[in-house]
C-alpha cells in the first residue's frame, strides 16, 4: 500500500515560475537561480533538457551536465550530445529555453486563451523537481540493465495509459505547445489536478478537455454513476472484481473479466522481452536474486502468474542485492471504482542505513501485532507475522502508476494480495531521497509555521530519523491487525465497504497506528520520548498538507489520505488534543488565529481513534465507516469544516512539489 509523501534526499530543484532576467549568451548563466530559470523555462517548452549542476563553475551548460528529463521526449541522447558535444538540434532548443527563460511571457490570447491561462495557473502551483541516479560506481552489466529496463519503463507508461483511458491523447496536442505537452505528463492526461484548478472545466491540456473516461471498463458501462457497485452484485463478482483483469463487453452484450496479458497482449510481451533482456545482462554477475526476479515478473506478463513472481520478489532484500525493482500491476488508487491493479516500474538503489532500524523493531513485531489485535477487539484475534520491516530505497525511476502528479509516495508495502502478502512475507520500503532538499524543506517549514503556535512550531525540530519511523510504522502496520485479505464472514474489505472506502480504511488504519505505536515504542524504551513527540508532531503537520489538496476529487471520490487526514485532525480537535487560538499569532508572526497541540490530551486522542478504526475493519462495520465520513470528511459546515478551510487556505498559498525523473 502506498503511504504519505514526504521525505526525500538531495535533489536538483527548478524554480516555481519563470522570471525575468538579463539576456544571456548563448548556453552561458549565473548562478543557480538563473540555471534554474533555464530548467523552469526548458520543462514549460516541452523540453527534456535539464541542467543538473555547473559542475565545472563556468557559467555554462556541458554536455556532461545535462540529464533528460524521462517521458518528455523519446528521442535518444545522441539526437542532443553526439562524441562529446552538442548536436545543433541541442544548440537550438536551448536558444529557445535562454529566449524564454530571459523575458516574461505575454498573456494569452485568441480563441484558446481560456484554456492557456488556466494552464498557466495549473503549472503555477507546482515547485518541479528533477530526480537523477548516481551512476558513478556501476558495473558495465548494470548499466547495459539499466539501458533495458528503461525499454520496459517506457511500455509500463503505454499499458499504464491504456489502464487509464488516455492512449494517444498526447498526440492531439498542437506542436510548440509545451506547457500543454509538460501539464499532460505530470498528471498523467489532459485534466488539471493541483488544488485551485483541479475544478475549473477550462483546464486542461487538451481543448475542449474530454471527459474522464477508465481504460479498464466499457465506456458506455461508466455512464452509471453506480457501476462500480454493480460489479460486485452480479453472480460473475469474483472475476468482475479481481485486480488484474479488465472488464469488457462479450459477444452478447454481457460483461467479461479479461485477464491483463490477454487485454493487452503486445504490450505485454513487449515488457517480457525487455526484462528478460536486463536478466541477461546481469547473468553472469552476483545479482542472483534480481535476476530470478527479472525472469519471475517476466513470465508474468506473459501469464498472469503474479504471484510467482512475488514470490521472486519477496527474497529480494538489502544483503543480497544492490537494487530495488518492482514491475508490476499493484495499487489501486487510480481506477475509479478502486479495484484494479495499475502497471507501475519502481527502480531504486538500496540505502543500507535501514538495516539499523530493522534491527530496533524486529524484536517486538509480534507484541505490535498482539496490541493492535486487543484494541481491534473481535472478531479479529492476533495472528503470526514474519512481515520484513521496511528496506530504505533511493529512487532512480518512477514509471507508470508509481509516477504520481503530486509529490511522491514514500513507503510502500507489497504485494496486495496473493499467498506472499496473506502470510506476512511481502516487502516493504521506503525511499528516503524524496523532500530534503532546502527549498522544500523550507516550504514546509513556512507551511507549518502559518498554521502553528509558536510554541508548537517551537517543538517542531526536523529528525530526518524521527521521519523515517514514522513511515516505517505506518507500512508496518499494513501488515499488523486486519489488514490484506481479512475477511469477515467470508466477505474482504473492498466486497464490505466497496474500494475506495475500503482504501481509506486501510490508510487509516495504518496512519494512525503510526502514532499510536510511537507512543507505545517510547513507552517500552525502544525510541526515546523526543522522538516519539516528534514523531506525532510531523505527522500532524503531515495531515495539514493531506487536507489541504481536498478530501474529494472533482468526480466525487474519496481521496484516501486526504479523508484520513480530515478524520485524524476532526478526532483530535473534538478530543481538545488540537486546540485553536483565534486570538493568538500564528508562528509566521503574520496570520491571526493558530492551533496548539496539546501533549496531555494527545496519547488518549490517539488511542481513543486506533481502537475506532481498527475496530470498523475487524467487524467489517460498513455503517460505522460511513458515519465517520459523513461526520468527519464531507460535513460541510462546523468547527472542523472551518478548521480545514482556514489550513487549507494558508497551505495553498505556496508551491507544491512534483517530481521528474531524469532517464538513468
Amino acid at each position: 500500500m502506498k503511504t504519505f509523501a514526504r521525505l526525500a534526499a538531495a535533489l536538483a530543484l527548478l524554480a516555481v515560475a519563470p522570471q525575468a532576467a538579463r539576456a544571456a549568451s548563448p548556453a552561458r548563466a549565473t548562478g543557480g537561480d538563473a540555471r534554474a530559470r533555464l530548467n523552469r523555462a526548458a520543462l514549460e517548452l516541452g523540453l527534456p533538457l535539464h541542467w543538473r549542476a555547473d559542475a565545472n563553475a563556468n557559467g555554462a551548460i556541458d554536455p556532461p551536465e545535462l540529464a533528460l528529463v524521462f517521458g518528455l521526449d523519446e528521442r535518444p541522447r545522441d539526437h542532443w550530445i553526439r562524441h562529446g558535444r552538442f548536436t545543433p538540434a541541442f544548440r537550438a532548443a536551448w536558444a529557445s529555453v535562454e529566449s524564454r527563460a530571459s523575458a516574461p511571457q505575454p498573456a494569452p490570447a485568441g480563441a484558446d486563451a481560456a484554456r492557456r491561462a488556466a494552464l498557466a495557473r495549473e503549472l503555477s502551483q507546482r515547485l518541479f523537481a528533477v530526480v537523477e541516479m548516481d551512476r558513478s560506481g556501476l558495473r558495465p552489466p548494470e548499466r547495459e540493465m539499466l539501458r533495458h529496463l528503461v525499454d520496459a519503463a517506457r511500455i509500463i507508461e503505454r499499458l499504464n495509459a491504456r489502464q487509464l483511458g488516455i492512449l494517444g491523447m498526447a498526440e492531439r496536442i498542437p506542436p510548440g505547445d509545451g506547457a500543454s505537452r509538460l501539464a499532460f505528463l505530470v498528471n498523467k492526461g489532459p485534466w488539471c489536478t493541483a488544488p485551485a484548478t483541479e475544478g475549473d472545466p477550462s483546464c486542461g491540456a487538451l481543448s475542449p478537455v474530454p471527459p474522464r473516461r477508465s481504460g479498464l471498463y466499457p465506456a458506455d458501462l461508466q455512464a452509471d454513476p453506480g457501476f462500480c457497485a454493480g460489479l460486485a452484485r452480479g453472480p460473475d463478482a469474483d472475476a468482475l472484481t479481481s485486480p488484474f483483469t479488465a472488464v469488457a463487453r462479450d459477444a452478447r452484450g454481457g460483461l467479461a473479466a479479461v485477464p491483463y496479458p490477454k487485454a493487452w497482449p503486445e504490450d505485454m510481451e513487449a515488457v517480457a522481452r525487455a526484462l528478460e533482456r536486463a536478466a541477461s545482462a546481469i547473468r553472469a554477475t552476483d545479482e542472483r536474486a534480481l535476476h530470478a526476479y527479472l525472469l519471475a515478473a517476466a513470465r508474468a506478463f506473459r501469464d498472469g502468474g503474479w504471484e510467482r513472481a512475488d514470490e521472486a520478489w519477496a527474497s529480494m532484500n538489502a544483503e543480497n542485492s544492490r537494487w530495488f525493482l518492482r514491475v508490476a500491476p499493484d495499487e489501486t488508487y487510480s481506477d475509479p471504482c478502486a479495484l484494479k491493479a495499475g502497471f507501475e516500474l519502481a527502480l531504486a538503489r538500496i540505502d543500507p542505513g535501514s538495516l539499523a532500524w530493522q534491527r530496533r523493531l524486529e524484536p517486538v513485531k509480534q507484541d505490535m501485532e498482539a496490541t493492535l489485535a486487543r484494541l481491534a477487539g473481535p472478531p479479529y484475534a492476533a495472528r503470526p507475522v514474519a512481515f520484513h520491516l521496511p528496506d530504505f530505497i533511493a529512487i532512480a525511476l518512477n514509471a507508470g502508476d508509481a509516477r504520481a502528479p503530486r509529490g511522491a509516495t514514500v513507503g510502500q508495502s507489497l504485494p496486495n494480495w496473493g499467498k506472499v502478502a496473506n502470510e506476512g512475507r511481502g516487502r516493504t520500503v521506503a525511499m528516503t531521497n524524496f523532500y530534503t532538499d532546502p527549498e522544500s524543506l523550507e516550504i514546509r517549514r513556512r507551511r507549518a509555521a502559518s498554521v502553528l503556535c509558536a510554541d508548537t512550531m517551537a517543538r517542531r525540530t526536523p529528525d530526518p530519523d524521527a521521519e523515517r519511523m514514522g513511515f516505517v510504522l505506518h507500512e508496518a502496520a499494513h501488515n499488523l491487525g486486519p489488514s490484506h485479505e481479512y475477511a469477515v464472514k467470508g466477505r474482504t474489505a473492498p466486497q464490505i465497504f466497496g474500494g475506495n472506502l475500503a482504501a481509506m480504511l486501510e490508510e487509516l488504519k495504518a496512519q494512525q497506528s503510526a502514532l499510536y505505536l510511537a507512543g507505545w515504542l517510547a513507552e517500552r524504551g525502544v525510541i526515546s520520548p523526543a522522538q516519539a513527540d516528534r514523531a506525532l508532531l510531523e505527522n500532524v503537520v503531515w495531515a495539514f498538507g493531506q487536507v489541504s489538496v481536498g478530501v474529494r476529487t472533482s468526480d466525487g471520490r474519496l481521496r484516501p489520505y486526504s479523508a484520513l487526514a480530515a478524520i485524524q485532525l476532526a478526532a483530535l480537535a473534538d478530543d481538545g488534543a488540537l486546540v485553536w487560538r483565534p486570538e493568538a499569532k500564528a508562528a509566521n508572526g503574520e496570520d491571526e488565529g493558530c492551533l496548539e497541540l496539546d501533549r496531555s490530551r494527545l496519547g488518549a486522542s490517539v488511542e481513543r481513534l486506533e481502537a475506532l478504526a481498527l475496530g470498523i475493519k475487524a467487524r467489517g462495520d460498513r455503517r460505522a465507516a460511513e458515519a465517520l465520513v459523513q461526520a468527519h470528511v464531507d460535513a460541510a459546515s462546523g468547527k472542523n469544516a472551518e478548521l480545514r478551510r482556514v489550513i487549507t487556505e494558508r497551505w495553498r498559498r505556496f508551491p507544491d512539489t512534483t517530481f521528474l525523473y531524469a532517464t538513468p
